[in-house]
């Protein structure tokens, strides 16, 4: 089947290409950059000789209906992930203009299925009640989570008219090869190098890459109508995924845990001097907002990571150091492992 692939070249979306390519799909992505699809996938193994490529953005609407004539099938996973707050505009454009664009052209092109990365966090904050795919669409208070969450509405509104749209949420995601450092992966660096030393309290789902991955390709068949799929993944506190990280580094890691309440004014003034900070800031009104929300997992579903958590930071931390943004010292046990 030939599938087009959109942020292919993402972290998900790399992991989802090579996935697609062992299963025996034509994959055609749509790029900005026809430079970053080698960077992308070579350390999975593949190269742009194994992909068809189409240069455009999905926010042009020319390029996607290019990009997706003579496709059978359709995964979206263009997206802009971050909480850093001079990034918002460009987060809006894509992943709420994005998605009306693909899903729209998929849908005239006749493609099924049309596979949409949604969020978890689409879907927070949730009211307590544990992570279902029947909740209804999250009325966040961040800005990244809001724009998920409006992504979400075009995707289930396409899902309500009959469209063979799929949904689908990954955790908050770790793992090995992220293209772009993305926030999440930079969060666990930063621990790492001592830049986190206060953590707030709650949780979040976490899940491997590789995993969800594997769940796009299960979600290629066609003929199956509107479906939603949580991603595999792990509840776990704020406490117990710091532990994962002593455990897997053999590091001390000293931490202050303070209410996720009391942090969450730190987070929206680090919004604001974002904005002039040329520097990433690492406390983030985001990512405290997302342990405040404390999104829980329901029974069996969704199903657990193929792997323990544990092996998951473990593999992240060593693809950290093997690429030079951890030193050996802050990886620890992770990268005499490697």
């Amino acid at each position: 089947m030939r599938v087009l692939v959109t942020g292919g070249t993402g972290f998900i979306g790399s992991h989802s290409v090579a996935a697609l390519h062992r299963a025996g799909h034509e994959v055609r992505l749509l790029v900005r950059d026809p430079g970053a699809v080698d960077r992308a996938l070579a350390p999975l193994g593949l190269s742009g000789q194994d992909v068809q490529t189409v240069v455009g953005d999905v926010t042009d609407e020319e390029s996607v209906t290019r990009a997706v004539e003579g496709c059978a099938a359709v995964l979206h996973a263009a997206s802009v992930y971050s909480f850093d707050s001079r990034r918002h505009r460009r987060m809006r454009e894509v992943n709420v203009g994005g998605t009306e664009l693909v899903l729209g052209a998929a849908r005239r092109a006749g493609a099924d299925p049309i596979v949409h990365v949604s969020s978890f966090a689409a879907l927070a904050p949730t009211g307590g009640r544990a992570l279902r795919t029947d909740l209804p669409v999250g009325r966040p208070r961040e800005r990244y989570m809001a724009s998920k969450a409006a992504a979400e509405q075009v995707a289930r509104r396409h899902q309500d008219q009959g469209a063979p749209v799929v949904i689908t949420y990954p955790m908050a995601t770790l793992g090995p090869h992220d293209p772009h450092l993305g926030d999440q992966l930079g969060r666990l660096r930063a621990l790492l190098r001592g830049l986190m030393p206060i953590w707030p309290g709650g949780g979040f789902p976490v899940g491997d890459v590789r995993d969800v991955a594997d769940l796009h390709v299960a979600a290629l068949h066609p003929g199956r109508g509107p479906r939603r799929l949580l991603a595999p993944g792990r509840h776990l506190s704020t406490r117990e995924f710091v532990g994962t990280v002593r455990e897997v580094t053999g590091r001390r890691l000293p931490v202050v845990y303070l209410p996720s309440a009391a942090v969450l004014p730190v987070g929206a003034a680090t919004l604001a001097l974002q904005r002039i900070w040329p520097w990433h800031i690492p406390v983030e009104y985001g990512a405290v907002y997302t342990c405040h929300c404390d999104i829980r997992l329901a029974g069996d579903d969704p199903a657990p990571p193929s792997r323990p958590v544990a092996q998951t930071v473990q593999d992240a931390t060593a693809w950290l150091y093997r690429t030079g943004l951890l030193t050996r010292r802050q990886a620890g046990r992770a990268a005499q492992r490697d």
